[in-house]
Order: structure tokens, then sequence, then C-alpha cells
């Protein structure tokens, strides 16, 4: 009998993402149909344990713009609805949601904060955007326009030697206590 792993999800007016938790994932299978049937199966693991899941989503979807992404210790989804529009759970099936299957919140944004955000940035989607790798400190970037600082520094150099200013060597200095 297969497990299933824990899964997470969060949702825009026009897309749902579907995060599963499955570290190691192998023989990775997914089906999405028109109508919202999600399939999903693996094995993870030296047993190979065979995890599933398959469920209708609460609408239907747009299988061409949908996209799928296997990491490390993730299977991530981005699921395009077929109409922008919110909807009200995940699942067609009203009642409790399924032990496994919790709200991402990392991602959960309100419905009246996704308008906001399309009005804010102009409908740019930066959401699968990495920030993180973003070095903002710049003290080791190189600036585009080195090769006009070179020059400034060696006219600087020659006045200084003329008598007309001063130029030192600038350098980094660190603390450390003993």
């Amino acid at each position: 009998m297969s497990r299933h792993p824990t899964t997470k999800w969060a949702q825009r007016s026009d897309k749902v993402y579907i995060i599963i938790e499955l570290p190691d994932a192998k023989d990775v299978k997914f089906t999405l149909q028109p109508d919202g049937r999600f399939y999903f199966s693996a094995t993870s693991g030296a047993e190979n344990i065979p995890y599933e899941l398959d469920f209708e989503l609460f609408d239907k979807v747009n299988v061409d713009e949908s996209k799928a992404a296997v990491g490390l210790r993730t299977i991530c989804y981005l699921v395009k609805k077929a109409e922008k529009k919110w909807w009200s759970r995940l699942l067609k099936t009203a009642g409790k949601p399924p032990v496994y299957l919790k709200v991402d919140w990392d991602k959960w944004i309100d419905e009246d904060e996704d308008d906001e955000k399309e009005k804010k940035f102009g409908g740019m989607d930066f959401d699968d955007m990495d920030f993180s790798k973003l070095d903002m400190n710049g003290a080791d970037d190189e600036p585009d326009d080195a090769d006009e600082d070179d020059a400034d520094m060696e006219g600087a150099e020659a006045k200084a030697e003329d008598g007309g200013g001063k130029v030192e060597n600038a350098h980094v200095a660190s603390t450390s206590e003993p």
C-alpha cells in the first residue's frame, strides 16, 4: 500500500502551487487532466517506499501551461487555472481535507493582496525569481565602468604628483576582539 507524502498548497487568482515534500524522490510520475484530476506517484528512501496522491482539484485547469520541477527534497507543481478566479478550497470534495494536505503559508496571499500586487508591479510575475543569490552589498563587485575609474585614478595620481591633491590606496580593515 502506498503512503501519502506531506503536500502543501497555495493559490493566486490564476494558478495553484502544489509542493510535495519527498526527499530523494525516484520514478516520479505526474498526471494532470483538464477536469482537475491530479495524480502523483514516486518512490523514496533506500527501501524504495511507494508514495501516491490522487485527488480532484476544485475546478478545471490548463494542462498545457502547467509546469513541474523535481528537486532534491521537494517536487513543485505550478498548476494554471482554466479560469482566473479564486477557489474556496483545493479539492472538489467539501469537508475536512486529508491530514497530509496543508496550506503553504510561506506562499499564501489573500485575494485582495493579489489584486494589490498586480497594481503595484504592473502585473509582472516575480514569484519564480530567486532573489537569494543577488549580492546587494556590492563590496566585492567590480563596477561596470572600471576602466573609466582607472583613468580617473591615474589622472588624480598625476595631479597629486604635481602637488595638486592627495591620493591614497584604500584598503578594508576588519576588527576582531581578543
